[in-house]
């Protein structure tokens, strides 16, 4: 069984409302041991629409002192870490290396949310690059952002903008996209960081995790070892989301561990 879960948000990130206590309280009713915090910080995020007020500027000045007292609440039942996930872009590297060296997180994920200038979230995002070029302008954006900012330990959910295709998820094909993806892994793994396992590609209903099963196995035939797991839960029901599927699929990728950190310091935890 997989214990940790590395990739939560709470009422701290703009499109989450779920108070941390509640989160914590249903990590431990589902048996989890170890959990980390990773409220979004997209500095100059750029929403859309009926999402104009949306903001993902974290405020590290309450999260730090609320997220400990909940530590020392529930030292003893479940471990409590503190986390962010940076999303990356050009412009903003320096705001992200600030805020990464003037605060004690355990553990930061780099992550691609927009890409040439936009979300995919937002329709706009295929109805301007059509699917294929978008897929291959969001697997670009990797690349780049891995050069703007290389103080995370794990890149987030490396095929996110799979999620909203307009025509479906069918038409994603990962080793379509190889020649960038593998320059992409090659580079982190160089830099000895890791890529994670977000199961919240089960939870959209694509029937895989981001990334999908053939980038984790490439992941690991290019020598990649960090792997860290994450629900990316925003609600208290999406933590450990699909978990008891995952020891199966991984070590059919090849996997025998994967990766916890605290004070950004790996550890390896058997499948």
């Amino acid at each position: 069984m997989i214990q940790s879960d590395f990739h939560l948000h709470t009422c701290f990130s703009g499109d989450s409302d779920s108070p941390v206590e509640s989160m914590i309280n249903s990590a431990i009713s589902k048996g989890l041991k170890t959990i980390c915090f990773t409220d979004h910080q997209d500095f100059a995020y750029q929403p859309q629409g009926k999402d104009a007020n949306l903001c993902f500027d974290l405020d590290v000045k309450q999260y730090f002192p609320i997220i400990q007292q909940y530590k020392e609440k529930y030292q003893g039942t479940i471990e409590i870490l503190t986390g962010v996930e940076f999303g990356i872009k050009e412009g903003i590297g320096e705001q992200i290396y600030e805020m990464a060296n003037n605060y004690p997180f355990d553990f930061i994920i780099g992550s691609s949310h927009e890409a040439g200038g936009l979300d995919p979230y937002y329709p706009s995002y295929f109805e301007s690059f059509g699917e294929e070029q978008g897929l291959r302008i969001y697997f670009e954006s990797i690349l780049k952002n891995i050069e703007i900012f290389d103080g995370f330990q794990a890149y987030g959910h490396l095929d996110y903008a799979v999620r909203y295709l307009p025509s479906g998820h069918s038409f994603y094909k990962p080793e379509h996209y190889f020649d960038i993806l593998d320059e992409a892994m090659k580079k982190i793994i160089s830099m000895g960081k890791g890529i994670e396992c977000n199961t919240s590609g089960l939870k959209y209903g694509l029937g895989y995790t981001h990334p999908h099963i053939k980038i984790l196995k490439r992941y690991l035939e290019l020598g990649g070892e960090i792997l860290t797991i994450g629900s990316d839960g925003h609600k208290p029901e999406h933590i450990a989301y699909g978990f008891d599927t995952l020891p199966e699929l991984l070590k059919e990728a090849g996997f025998r561990y994967y990766t916890i950190f605290r004070n950004r310091k790996p550890e390896f935890i058997k499948l």
